[in-house]
């Protein structure tokens, strides 16, 4: 059992690997084995030892993901350490607050970028005595060191090597292993304080189903509680795990390395899923119709397999015509060794999870939040619902609340908020997790309908969920994002973030001239077309339901802007003040 995340590093370089970690530097894979994976944590922690820090002391970790993430979190891991992840994509207004909130005394960052930004607001973060740097550096300031100065060459002696094991050994379940910052959709970002117990349990009771002869590739950032987590238990499971050189480069990595695990958000895979439906669009004739038969045909055979049925043999027949024609060439473009992707972060649309499935490549949607380690339940790979976020996961109780709010309670619940024992007592009542999402359990399975918070009310008394509504507009080929906006309004309406590459594709063939995206979105045509979109994926609802009017922006909510946080999903709020003007114009 992994009771402790030092524990789980030793059972992790136990399988004695050539290839533990792959890490790419200038366009080419290169393996890190087991042994030396030890070796540079034990240099690394005693490293931190001989420079001052030690057991309960806070220490930033501002990277991208990397073999020197791994690495600097093991070493804190094991000497326990407390790390405090922080998103490399934040400015540094952002970073001052959680690093003087956390009363960070290191800080440990990946590249001068990184750096810069620290040094940025240094001189207001007066617990923060030092950081070390990952790439070279010019080194001006003495308090500023490089890691290479805490990795040496040199192997572990017997002393040292015994120092290090006992330090393993004392941390113990109850400690404090890392504070994890929400990415903050709304309001300030609230410090998590996660144990080793709750990582540790999470991880021995997740329904991650790894193999040692697996190869994941860890492209989310690890400073989000999913990935991180995800990672411990590949680590756990033995696999190989393989860190992109960045976010750019991950189709290019995923030839290169051709995974058969990784998590991923559902933008990813919408992303995929629009490629391909353009590329589709613009095929000849005939082979339109041979992948919309070919979709039909695993379609078909998917509702039979998730329902553990037997295929009928012509089925079975069609369905391996369909993989061969189809299929094996759409999977190759993901490296075609795929065995199962892993979706969290945010509900994933059904037809999107119907579809990788028929494909052959299988989509475990999560569900779980930063305070619960993350995973709360799971699809497992044999036991896939769709449109559902699976059974609870081992040792994890959840009851549904009078109105509608899921309660949890297990050893993966977080130890409480940093410094903010109201704000804990307001979320943990009775030993009850509060999520605030709205959610049903039916058949064993959990279901989330939309956030607490989230849900909007009419100005005629009806609350409307959102997020299904937005999952329903996505499933026209042409909207790529959807943010439905309805607070005290008499009705639905939506700001749409189009699929501009298959919308340039229609346009070419309906004669709608254009020279920019603004007088793309702009156009009349374009815009008769996506309101004809929502009108038909809102035609089932009920009359309260039905997007109206929509408002479509020429360009994609970004990172930058603060309109989506690091994991894609949306800051509602941020989305609706910035573009106010917008939405009361479709209510003038």
């Amino acid at each position: 059992m992994a009771e402790t995340l030092a524990r789980l590093f030793r059972h992790a370089v136990s399988y004695d690997k050539s290839n533990a970690l792959l890490t790419k530097r200038d366009g080419a894979y290169q393996p890190i084995s087991s042994r030396e994976l030890y070796r540079r944590v034990g240099r690394l922690h005693l490293g931190l030892k001989q420079v001052g820090v030690g057991r309960g002391d806070r220490c930033g970790l501002l990277s991208e993901n990397r073999w020197e993430w791994a690495v600097a979190d093991f070493a804190m891991m094991t000497a326990g350490i407390v790390s405090v992840p922080l998103y490399p994509t934040l400015p540094p207004d952002q970073l001052h607050y959680m690093l003087e909130h956390s009363e960070c005394r290191v800080a440990m960052v990946s590249t001068p970028t990184q750096l810069s930004k620290i040094e940025d607001v240094w001189p207001q973060l007066p617990f923060l005595q030092g950081v070390v740097v990952f790439d070279p550096v010019g080194l001006e300031d003495e308090r500023v060191i490089s890691l290479s100065r805490l990795i040496t060459d040199e192997p572990l002696s017997e002393v040292e090597s015994a120092e290090f094991e006992e330090s393993i050994s004392t941390v113990v379940p109850e400690d404090p292993a890392s504070i994890v910052y929400t990415s903050g959709t709304t309001g300030t970002p609230k410090g998590v304080v996660l144990s080793h117990g709750n990582f540790g349990t999470n991880v021995r009771d997740s329904l991650i189903q790894m193999r040692p002869s697996d190869t994941c590739l860890s492209f989310l950032p690890l400073s989000h509680v999913a990935e991180r987590t995800a990672d411990y238990a590949f680590f756990w499971g033995g696999a190989t795990i393989a860190y992109p050189e960045s976010l750019e480069t991950v189709p290019q990595d995923m030839q290169q390395v051709r995974p058969t695990v990784a998590l991923a958000v559902p933008r990813f895979f919408e992303k995929i899923h629009g490629r391909v439906l353009a590329a589709i669009a613009t095929a000849p004739p005939l082979r339109r119709k041979l992948f919309e038969w070919a979709i039909r045909t695993g379609l078909q055979a998917s509702e039979l397999s998730v329902n553990h049925k037997p295929l009928p043999a012509g089925l079975r027949l069609k369905r391996a015509l369909a993989d061969f024609l189809v299929f094996r060439k759409l999977r190759a473009r993901l490296g075609g060794r795929f065995r199962f992707f892993v979706s969290g972060a945010a509900p994933l649309a059904k037809h999107l999870a119907e579809f990788f499935y028929a494909v052959g490549i299988p989509i475990c949607e999560a569900y779980g939040l930063t305070e619960t380690s993350p995973l709360i339940s799971m699809n497992a790979l044999d036991d896939i619902a769709f449109g559902t976020v699976g059974r609870l996961i081992p040792n994890v109780e959840v009851k549904i609340a009078d109105d509608g709010e899921i309660l949890v309670r297990g050893p993966n619940v977080m130890q409480g908020y940093y410094k903010a024992e109201e704000l804990t007592a307001q979320v943990i009542v009775d030993g009850w997790f509060h999520t605030g999402d709205i959610g049903q359990i039916e058949r064993g399975r959990l279901t989330i309908t939309d956030r607490k918070k989230d849900l909007l009310k009419t100005s005629g008394g009806k609350y409307i969920a959102p997020a299904p509504l937005e999952n329903q507009l996505k499933t026209s080929a042409y909207i790529s994002m959807a943010v439905v906006v309805a607070e005290q309004r008499n009705f639905p309406s939506a700001i749409i973030v189009p699929d501009f590459e298959k919308l340039r594709v229609w346009a070419r063939d309906n004669n709608a001239a254009y020279r920019d995206n603004t007088e793309l979105t702009a156009h009349p045509k374009v815009q008769a077309l996506l309101q004809a979109e929502t009108d038909l994926a809102c035609a089932d609802l009920a009359k309260y339901e039905k997007v109206k009017k929509i408002h479509v922006l020429d360009r994609e909510l970004t990172i930058e802007d603060g309109e989506i946080t690091p994991t894609m999903k949306v800051r509602r709020r941020a989305v609706e003040m910035r573009f106010a003007r917008q939405i009361d114009a479709m209510y003038a």
